[in-house]
């Protein structure tokens, strides 16, 4: 009998999509973690003055403290043309510039830990052909993969793709390879998408898969984080964008629902059109076809609150250990060639992009923030993480977050009690 329940176990277990299995975080009272509801209801009034003026659609907000959520809450709407849906909580959005963070920084660190390369390697000793900083004597000095994760090459900022290209990743590295650079490599700070693209290749390059698979199998799929993903697409026959694979979460959606229907939607295409689902940067889906190192990943609230604490807890979560404690610090660590720019190796400590860990946090704090209206802030010394999320580019770009991401970390920072 015991063999026979022991068999109808392991059956029942194979029948489980391959997701990750690690639990979520609590939900608890800001109370059980030193909080202050009455305190965080101040976010709410921010965030809803932001909506009333027009400068986002709709928002989620996440709090985590103690590795626990003390504060989510949904906002405003997630979809307002051609027709209006509600922000809900479970809404996934285009994180942009946070993948930078989130997977190819994380992607490199795992690497870099493993032995594969060191921080002082040349670039070109993994993209063939790309070129150095050369002065007007003809003086090369070498760009190192430590200037790509803190935005210290002299990389352009970016190029913009001809529009009717279709998906060419090798192209679009062999035209960064040859772009002037700014500046000699250490001297300046540029954040740069061209950087993260770079750092793309090289990951791909010594894993022998995709950043994607890379990141779902190191990092996401561990973690538990079953609705974050890179989604392909492509351009048909006919030029018109779809979508060539689906994301991780598609096999979890109920009844046969489609997966589109939790994605918060960036800009309008045409004249009833929206981008759902296929990322909103133009390098990242024309080049790249929706896997780059720059942006590209989709998220939502509840999965990035893992990911903050596993960083948290130096690397670990729930028994999945993802990176050792030394590399964990290392992205909350300004390394001391970068301290006059204030970058971590693929975050933000205190340059002048770090306005999203607003006044009260502490000297410790390290963010990321997105194009599309999208920001994480961590502060290991008060054990607090911010999490907001917008799609300030829907229907049409042109609304900021940049003061409304500063202000709600201010609220949340005085929140704390305890």
């Amino acid at each position: 009998m015991r063999t026979i329940t022991k068999y109808l176990c392991l059956l029942c277990f194979a029948a489980i999509p391959a997701i990750g299995l690690a639990q979520a975080l609590q939900h608890v009272k800001p109370e059980r973690v030193g909080m202050s509801s009455e305190r965080l209801l101040k976010a709410d009034s921010i965030i809803e003055d932001a909506i009333r003026q027009g400068d986002i659609p709709g928002a989620v907000l996440a709090v985590v403290r103690h590795d626990k959520i003390a504060y989510l809450k949904a906002y405003g709407n997630r979809q307002v043309w051609p027709v209006v849906r509600p922000m809900t909580t479970n809404t996934i959005f285009d994180m942009a510039s946070c993948s930078k963070a989130m997977s190819t920084a994380l992607s490199a660190l795992i690497l870099c830990e493993e032995g594969k390369f060191r921080m002082l390697d040349a670039v070109n000793r993994y993209v063939p052909g790309f070129e150095n900083w050369k002065d007007e004597a003809g003086e090369t000095t070498t760009i190192r993969i430590h200037h790509l994760l803190t935005h210290t090459s002299g990389l352009p900022a970016y190029y913009s793709p001809d529009p009717n290209a279709t998906p060419d990743p090798d192209a679009c590295i062999e035209h960064i390879s040859h772009m002037k650079r700014a500046f000699k490599p250490g001297t300046g700070f540029r954040y740069s998408c061209l950087n993260f693209i770079t750092l793309q290749r090289i990951i791909e390059t010594l894993s022998g898969t995709t950043l994607r698979d890379f990141s779902r199998k190191h990092i996401f799929e561990p973690l538990g984080m079953n609705h974050t993903d890179y989604i392909p697409c492509a351009p048909n026959e006919q030029g018109v964008w779809r979508n060539t694979d689906v994301p991780c979460w598609s096999a979890l959606m109920p009844n046969g629902a489609d997966w589109r229907s939790i994605v918060a939607p960036t800009t309008r295409q045409g004249a009833d059109s929206v981008l759902c689902g296929m990322v909103h940067d133009p390098l990242a889906r024309i080049m790249n076809g929706g896997i780059s190192g720059n942006a590209g990943l989709f998220s939502c609230a509840e999965d990035i609150a893992i990911l903050c604490a596993m960083l948290q807890n130096d690397g670990t979560w729930q028994g999945k250990r993802i990176m050792s404690p030394q590399t964990a610090r290392l992205v909350r660590t300004v390394p001391r060639f970068a301290e006059p720019f204030g970058r971590t190796y693929g975050w933000d400590n205190y340059s002048d992009y770090a306005s999203c860990n607003g006044d009260l946090f502490s000297s410790k704090a390290y963010c990321h923030t997105g194009f599309t209206g999208t920001g994480i802030v961590i502060d290991p010394e008060l054990d607090c993480s911010v999490i907001l999320l917008t799609n300030s580019v829907h229907p049409d770009e042109g609304g900021s977050t940049v003061r409304l991401r500063s202000i709600v970390s201010n609220a949340v920072a005085a929140s704390i009690i305890e």
